[in-house]
């Protein structure tokens, strides 16, 4: 009873606020930790990127009639062009602690530049692996203007602007949660080392740190080199004990520590270079299938700038610099195709997802990474000894990075109105048909080997197909529309959206943390004024 007799009012519990920058994170942007610690994490980066970077030349190179050498050589190649890409869009793109890597969008349209009828009649495997390779790298070249025009011009950054948090939340979600495909599957090719690193990895890097409370954030901060190494080892024994002798041959390509033939085919030293294949070959409708791939990347990774921009305890992100940096990922695509990596450039959704991990959203620590990037690149035995990591390790760590990309996504729903029947709308449809469209077409490809837009133009099928069969795509474009047209103008929906909590940062230029974070050096700041 309170005094007076009065009985004491209840303390009605209060809603988490909403945080423009993620809180608990150790290092953002410009805090860099110390140099030993920071080589350790950038090492971790290296080693995480290192799963897209092998297994998509492992499974077009030998399509193209490559053999181990040339596998090694595109691998030393797709790691020498990323580290060149990493360091220029930390330091003049959007200076996010974004690696840029490797991207599964690209496959689809390559697999059909393989299957191009004009390259049967080579008989000769490596001339024949040559040809196609060229022509790849014309259609990335070109297929590179596209969001270089859109980026460097001012463009995106006028798409850009009628982003809000709603409309985040389908496309960053299924950035991360929609690729699925390449998590438990991956980890289940090979069980008895797959399950085991995805066990170790969550109970090292979420259990320890609160088991053993040393005060210092090594567990956590490095639970994947830690991780990685016991299971290898293990992996290791398992293949010298006989564990594999006499499987099934898809069984020992998953589960031998010994079967990527890389150590062998990697040369020494070999700096990668330009038309290093020959000189590009150009058609016009693998350009245009090429440059719809390039779309999708782009809306993808858009999706990953601004996970990455949240893992990193920055500000919202400026439309102008989403534009920058967007357009600095066409320069990684032009170099793609000038240097031959078999496959565009786009952000790493893994290494975003580490961000969340380690809790370190360094610069420094990215840029240290590409440093790794180039130097393994040039000693290919020595690149090729960690290039030989399993799949299903690398797999078992998807499943934790995908996971906290995805949930990145959700974060933006604590500036939405949940009790709005028109964000339940939005949100729900958005991810349902953003899940449900890319299964109908990834189902019928792979049962009747072909999408269910079929028509005697290759390229026109893949400029169909290729968008419809990205989680992320579908759900962010229809977001958008959707979060765009119905009944926008109001104040009060406004509201609803999280539109007035990101308005405040539609230019960096005025706020002294956005200047801070996304600044370029040398003040450069004045050679791009429309982006």
């Amino acid at each position: 009873m309170a005094a007076g007799g009065a009985p004491a009012k209840a303390v009605e519990p209060q809603p988490h606020p909403p945080k423009e920058q993620l809180p608990n994170i150790s290092y953002c942007i410009t805090s860099p930790p110390p140099w030993p610690e920071a080589i350790l994490l950038g090492f971790q980066h290296y080693l995480v990127m290192l799963g897209t970077i092998v297994i998509i030349p492992s499974s077009l190179v030998p399509q193209m009639g490559g053999g181990n050498e040339e596998k090694a050589k595109v691998i030393q190649t797709l790691l020498f062009v990323a580290g060149l890409n990493t360091l220029l869009q930390s330091l003049f793109g959007s200076r996010l602690p974004a690696v840029i890597g490797g991207s599964y969008t690209f496959v689809p349209t390559t697999i059909s530049i393989i299957l191009a009828g004009r390259f049967s009649d080579t008989s000769d495997p490596v001339e024949r692996f040559k040809r196609i390779m060229r022509a790849i790298q014309g259609s990335l070249i070109v297929a590179s203007t596209l969001q270089i025009v859109l980026g460097f011009s001012g463009l995106w950054r006028n798409v850009t602007r009628f982003l809000s948090p709603l409309s985040v939340v389908p496309l960053v979600s299924l950035v991360g949660f929609g690729l699925y495909e390449f998590g438990f599957p991956g980890v289940a090719k090979c069980v008895e080392i797959g399950l085991p690193q995805l066990i170790l990895v969550v109970f090292v890097s979420q259990y320890m740190p609160h088991v053993i409370k040393s005060g210092k954030h090594v567990f956590d901060r490095f639970a994947v080199i830690f991780t990685v190494v016991i299971v290898w080892i293990y992996a290791h024994l398992l293949t010298v004990g006989g564990a594999y002798n006499g499987k099934a041959q898809k069984t020992q390509l998953s589960c031998r520590t010994d079967r990527a033939g890389l150590i062998d085919a990697a040369p020494w030293i070999r700096v990668p270079y330009p038309f290093q294949w020959g000189a590009p070959s150009f058609d016009a409708g693998e350009a245009f299938a090429m440059m719809m791939a390039s779309f999708v990347a782009l809306v993808e990774s858009t999706g990953a700038f601004i996970a990455v921009s949240r893992y990193a305890s920055a500000t919202p992100m400026p439309p102008s610099i989403l534009s920058r940096g967007v357009g600095w990922q066409g320069v990684a695509i032009l170099l793609s195709g000038l240097f031959g990596t078999v496959n565009g450039s786009s952000v790493s959704v893994e290494n975003a997802g580490l961000l969340a991990l380690t809790r370190v959203g360094s610069r420094r620590v990215v840029q240290i990474s590409a440093g790794f990037m180039i130097f393994f690149s040039i000693l290919g035995k020595f690149g090729a000894v960690f290039a030989s990591i399993p799949a299903p390790i690398i797999a078992a760590l998807y499943c934790l990075f995908f996971a906290y990309v995805g949930a990145g996504g959700l974060s933006f729903l604590q500036f939405c109105n949940l009790n709005s029947f028109r964000t339940k709308f939005i949100l729900g449809f958005s991810v349902f048909m953003g899940l449900s469209v890319p299964q109908y077409f990834n189902e019928y490809t792979a049962i009747n080997g072909y999408g269910p837009v079929h028509t005697g133009a290759r390229w026109f099928n893949d400029i169909v197909n290729v968008p419809l069969s990205s989680e992320a795509f579908v759900a962010g474009c229809l977001a958008y529309f959707l979060d765009n047209t119905l009944h926008r103008k109001d104040n009060a929906i406004r509201k609803d959206r999280g539109k007035h909590w990101w308005d405040k940062f539609r230019s960096f230029k005025g706020d002294s943390r956005s200047e801070e974070f996304y600044s370029l050096p040398f003040n450069l700041n004045k050679y791009f004024p429309s982006v």
